[in-house]
């Protein structure tokens, strides 16, 4: 699950590229962690970036 739940931050694509300018397929995964949090006035596990935790959008409990 690489989705965040506040901001819906997800999974990026793009190309790899090397040196003779050949390109592949790669991702990149936002910083996920599982805390558990306030949601609606009731404590819940959810997933959640790290900007979004360091920003202060979450309120942990």
């Amino acid at each position: 699950m690489a989705k965040c739940s506040v901001c819906g931050k997800g999974v990026a694509f793009g190309h790899n590229v090397s040196h003779s300018n050949r390109k592949t397929n790669r991702t990149w995964k936002p910083n996920i962690r599982k805390v558990k949090a306030i949601v609606g006035g009731s404590h819940e596990s959810v997933y959640v970036c790290t900007r979004c935790l360091r920003s202060g959008k979450v309120e942990r409990v």
